[in-house]
């Protein structure tokens, strides 16, 4: 009886010291979030987006969905052949970043999905357009890798923007200091290499970093280091999950396969 008493007491200081949320198992949101993140571990990003873009409609406000929605949104768009689609899915992905941003400014994710969806308006828009939001994403990759040293993907996206740069045509590089006085910052392939290398580090699974790496590579007309990172990555028997992930490793395979000759 004494022993029953006091799990009752227990029980019941323990349930004042928790929120009504925990005490009740988590709140609406945390359970849609939840299950939006298991969404994503299982490939299910389109599924992922709907519960996200839920949770936004009751809470526009919550952070966590609003860098994921932006996030979803960007790969999403690079589904699509049509630019038409494409930007739509780019716009709204740069719509939640901007609204992740203005709630912190200093956060890795924030950053990182305002310089990711830029970069991929900046695909389907024209020159001048392209050109004039090129400092702003260093700006936002630099923000994000101060917040996290250890962001992969920033490092990765940083790599390939260094490469960007550091191959820049003749008319880009000319409608640059026409437009806005030249190229703030120079790149070098060398400086993306170095960043691909970071991202590699940090999460060293992920294909499609060492795909950029080695296109780099072949680039340069580097065949053996071209060839290096390519063995590298299909040495590893990573788990591929989805088409795109499928395409990339084949794309390795005959890449390699060219190298050897």
């Amino acid at each position: 009886m004494k022993r029953l008493f006091k799990a009752i007491l227990l029980f019941i200081l323990f349930g004042f010291l928790l929120s009504p949320c925990e005490a009740a198992g988590g709140s609406e949101h945390d359970v849609l979030l939840k299950r939006a993140h298991e969404l994503q571990l299982q490939y299910k990003e389109t599924e992922a987006l709907a519960v996200y873009e839920q949770v936004l409609t009751t809470s526009p406000d919550n952070y966590e969905a609003l860098c994921s929605a932006s996030l979803l949104h960007t790969r999403m768009g690079h589904r699509f052949e049509d630019d038409s689609r494409k930007i739509n899915h780019f716009s709204k992905a740069k719509d939640y970043a901007l609204r992740a941003y203005a709630l912190d400014s200093v956060d890795a994710n924030s950053n990182y999905v305002m310089a990711f969806s830029l970069a991929s308006l900046a695909m389907v828009s024209g020159p001048k357009q392209r050109l004039a939001v090129t400092n702003q994403i260093k700006s936002y990759l630099d923000a994000a890798l101060r917040a996290d040293p250890k962001n992969a993907d920033s490092w990765h996206l940083l790599g390939r923007w260094y490469f960007k740069m550091a191959n820049l045509n003749f008319a880009e590089v000319a409608a640059s200091k026409m437009i806005f006085g030249g190229i703030k910052e120079k790149a070098t392939n060398q400086d993306a290499i170095h960043a691909l290398e970071m991202a590699i580090s940090y999460n060293p699974n992920q294909l499609n970093y060492y795909y950029d790496l080695a296109c780099i590579y072949q680039e340069m007309k580097n065949k053996e280091a071209c060839a290096s990172t390519l063995q590298r990555v299909l040495t590893r028997d990573l788990q591929l999950h989805t088409k795109e992930e499928l395409e990339l490793s084949r794309r390795c395979k005959i890449m390699l396969q060219e190298q050897l000759k």
